[in-house]
């Protein structure tokens, strides 16, 4: 609420997404097979989410290609915009035979779902619905699913094979579930998050931020997508021993930490220039910012992000951005009374019509 008195322009663009606010937006997890991934589709239908676009990620670098589940309808987003982005492993980009075949026959024998949290699921497909009873039991064995555990089902030799062929690769292979990879709620204001996380490098324990925020700079009407995030923890994971009743202690580093901030959704056209402007500043970079380039590479982004206006009603009259409008109170006595004397310009001048941003969603 702080940051809504400071901005009148960002409170007058947020109103209808304050309730949104206090959850987290999205979450991600990896998934190993086709069928993980089939199961996985029908386990989020049970809560109304369901897969919206598709991601390759195999140009950066990335052995995945991704989808994100969600709600759909616009009732259900104020409701709970939660989604879970989620990437599925392509084992035909693993180079090394051995490993790629290793993989395979790993991911083959794990089980990530119960036969309770599948009966649930059947029962939910036949019926169209769960009881509260249902409902609760489904809650408990879906949370067994995400939750991160830290005994590794492989050796932590094999382990160390599939770490230096990917990071990811060894995230998904080696561990009995999906866990969780990263939460990330929702801000007004990335930028003093940013500055918050940065003040805190030096104190013990303390998160580390990414150089910069990734996405558009700062502005008064904010657009697409901001994050920003902590570099991942290091965490003590344990592999079973030769013998099988021995175990070996180890490191895993995939967890971490994202803060985002949302704004208005980006027509075509105005995804067109957001692009250029983008790519505009990354190419005058090599690679990707880092803590003794960021306030130059943040410089530029701004200077060249200048261009792009930055009132709602520029962005509305060049078709720039989503909106979505409203009949006013006054509006709706004058319409009753003048059913065939509607004109967009002047209602919209007269205040008998009001509009305001579509939150950009993926």
């Amino acid at each position: 609420m702080e940051t809504l008195e400071e901005k009148k322009k960002l409170k007058d663009m947020s109103e209808d997404d304050l309730e949104r606010l206090h959850e987290e937006r999205h979450g991600a997890i990896r998934l190993g097979t086709a069928e993980e991934l089939y199961n996985m589709r029908r386990l989020f239908s049970v809560m109304n989410m369901h897969p919206v676009g598709y991601y390759d990620l195999s140009p950066a670098g990335v052995p995945v290609h991704s989808t994100a589940f969600r709600s759909t309808d616009d009732y259900s987003l104020n409701q709970s915009p939660f989604r879970v982005f989620t990437s599925l492993l392509r084992l035909e980009l693993i180079e090394n035979k051995d490993l790629r075949d290793k993989s395979s026959a790993i991911l083959n024998r794990r089980r990530i779902f119960s036969e309770a949290l599948m009966g649930l699921i059947e029962k939910f497909e036949t019926d169209g619905a769960l009881r509260l009873k249902d409902a609760a039991s489904f809650i408990a064995e879906a949370i067994k699913v995400f939750k991160f555990n830290n005994e590794i089902t492989v050796s932590y030799e094999t382990y160390s094979n599939f770490l230096k062929t990917h990071p990811l690769v060894a995230d998904i292979v080696c561990f009995k579930s999906p866990h969780i990879n990263h939460l990330t709620p929702s801000t007004l204001d990335i930028d003093r998050v940013q500055d918050k996380m940065v003040a805190e490098v030096s104190k013990p324990g303390a998160c580390i931020p990414k150089a910069v925020i990734e996405g558009p700079p700062k502005r008064e009407v904010p657009i697409l997508l901001r994050q920003t995030s902590f570099k991942a923890l290091t965490e003590d994971i344990l592999a079973p021993g030769e013998d099988g009743d021995s175990s070996q202690e180890g490191k895993h580093t995939a967890r971490f930490g994202e803060v985002e901030q949302r704004g208005i959704a980006l027509t075509p056209k105005g995804r067109q220039l957001y692009d250029y402007l983008l790519d505009k500043t990354r190419g005058s970079f090599q690679g990707i910012p880092n803590e003794s380039n960021s306030k130059l590479y943040m410089e530029n982004l701004e200077s060249n992000f200048s261009v792009f206006p930055d009132d709602l009603n520029t962005l509305r009259k060049d078709k720039l951005a989503y909106f979505k409008y409203h009949v006013t109170e006054s509006g709706k006595d004058h319409l009753a009374k003048n059913v065939n004397d509607f004109n967009w310009d002047n209602y919209l001048k007269l205040g008998f019509i009001s509009y305001s941003g579509i939150t950009y969603e993926d």
